[in-house]
């Protein structure tokens, strides 16, 4: 009778334990906690100490099993199971996870997996002021024509900053002359330099005008960067070029070769000689887009200089200026959008694997698994599945997670091993797909009572035998494993003795019989 309430103890323990996993799984928390740390703090730095945000003690943290998950671009965290604190494993750069996007804000997972629930954060990486302003071309170079009147402004190449905020570019200066003065002009793109003209250009008398243009940044202390203005006093050219279209809108797709023609600008000018000469060069371009694409000086030819991904960039915006031989000039933009391709497979993280699992349970977790496809559209939409004909279920979970489970209790005697496949689709054309194999034993339960491979036996003992004599084997089997399936075997009275007087006799047949106890 003990045995069998013990056995039925642990049973409701189990039961109950799955259903606190199941419920954990169903309350897992959708509101998200920001966090936030300096980039460029030194591995091992404190970010926050996460036990009241858990609601957890302190003695039920390594209990539960904390873990930081997280998915598409990688945070190296580690949250302390002795204390709750959450800490830097590396160095963030904040430039290099989130570009000119600010606020920074990079999410996160806390997995506890006893019972299972998730924790939703963010992690906001504040700029520093790391970087100073650089201009791109360390010589500025402007033809400018002797005719031109004062007042007249010159948009001049601004320096790149890749810091945000109050630690980005803030001003301009230009060194002390007789010609020019500084004016800024706010723009989407951040704050522009432009020259304005305060006397009379005369090549005669100076044709070359040498200026330092500063950049500086509201970092504290302030960094800055130099360029230098080279002004070349030009004779008179009256007609400035004109393009045929002031905007070019192009869809590129992201498999384009290197070296492809992106677009074709053109732009024409009536003046004849060396003032109708026209040459394209880029304006207000960016390092990304010289280092994506090239213009072809004399044919106007936008050119892809590096392989295009739209899982970095979707779109670009290209200024490009056609300058004459007298130093006038005219712009036009080239919108591009770069056309996603099915060219990422989704994939799979595994967070938590039980590959053992004992028989005769309901819905038992085997895995927790999240995945994620970097594509955009169909392309990036997933289905996962596993094959038909195994009692495991998939259970979707939040943000793309996903529980695998079992949908009825295993029997060991019936089938020890599955080869479980999970399947991750995505929607694109052609549909590509990734893999993830998992082998689970079913490990043994004592449900099984031992068998005799006969109901009974006769056995013939000739009188007058001698001690130890062998008179007969009998046999016993047992479908369970292990210690489970070890048996033993002993004499026992009938189960309907008769009157006392065959109880005597057989404790008497008791005292002539030898029974040695055999492990089958």
């Amino acid at each position: 009778m003990e045995a069998g309430e013990g056995k039925k103890h642990i049973r409701r323990q189990r039961q109950v334990l799955i259903f606190f996993v199941l419920l954990g799984i169903a309350l897992a928390g959708s509101e998200s906690r920001s966090y936030s740390v300096d980039e460029e703090s030194e591995s091992g730095s404190f970010v926050d100490n996460l036990l009241k945000d858990l609601g957890l003690e302190i003695e039920e943290l390594a209990v539960r099993g904390p873990r930081v998950v997280s998915k598409g671009k990688k945070m190296s965290l580690h949250l302390d199971r002795q204390t709750g604190d959450l800490l830097l494993n590396e160095k963030l750069d904040r430039e290099g996870l989130c570009g000119s996007t600010e606020p920074c804000v990079l999410p996160f997972q806390v997995l506890l997996e006893n019972p299972l629930q998730f924790f939703q954060a963010e992690l906001q990486i504040r700029d520093i002021n790391d970087h100073s302003p650089v201009f791109l071309d360390k010589k500025i170079i402007l033809k400018i024509s002797e005719s031109i009147p004062p007042g007249t402004t010159f948009l001049i190449e601004r320096a790149q900053d890749l810091d945000v905020g109050s630690n980005g570019l803030q001003n301009y200066t230009i060194s002390a002359n007789f010609y020019f003065h500084l004016k800024l002009q706010d723009s989407p793109e951040g704050i522009l330099p432009e020259l304005v003209l305060d006397k009379a250009l005369d090549r005669e008398e100076q044709p070359e005008i040498r200026l330092t243009l500063t950049a500086l940044d509201g970092g504290t202390p302030p960094r800055s960067g130099t360029a230098l203005v080279l002004i070349e006093v030009l004779d008179i050219n009256d007609n400035a070029p004109e393009f045929t279209k002031l905007l070019y809108e192009v869809q590129v797709p992201e498999n384009s070769p290197v070296g492809s023609q992106v677009a074709a600008v053109s732009a024409r000018d009536l003046d004849i000689g060396t003032y109708g000469q026209i040459s394209y060069v880029f304006s207000q371009a960016s390092e990304d887009i010289r280092k994506t694409f090239q213009i072809d000086a004399n044919s106007g030819e936008l050119l892809l200089k590096q392989k295009l991904d739209y899982e970095s960039v979707q779109t670009y915006t290209v200024n490009i200026k056609a300058i004459d031989g007298g130093g006038l000039s005219e712009s036009c933009v080239v919108f591009i959008q770069v056309m996603d391709l099915n060219d990422n497979p989704p994939e799979l993280t595994m967070s938590t694997l039980i590959n053992q699992i004992p028989e005769n349970l309901q819905e038992t977790i085997i895995a927790i698994f999240s995945v994620s496809d970097s594509d955009s559209g169909d392309n990036g939409k997933t289905v996962c599945y596993i094959q038909d004909d195994l009692p495991f279920f998939l259970k979707p979970s939040v943000k793309n997670f996903y529980t695998l489970l079992t949908n009825t209790a295993l029997d060991r005697e019936s089938r020890s091993e599955y080869n479980i496949t999970i399947t991750v689709t995505d929607l694109g054309t052609p549909r590509l797909r990734t893999q993830h194999n998992l082998t689970v034993q079913v490990s043994d339960v004592n449900d099984n009572a031992p068998t005799f491979t006969q109901a009974s036996y006769t056995l013939l003992v000739p009188e007058n035998n001698s001690p130890a004599l062998h008179i007969g084997t009998v046999s016993a089997t047992d479908r369970d494993s292990g210690a489970n399936a070890q048996l033993t075997y002993s004499l026992l009275p009938p189960r309907d003795p008769q009157p006392a007087t065959f109880n005597v006799a057989w404790h008497g047949i008791f005292k002539n019989f030898l029974v040695n106890l055999e492990f089958d």
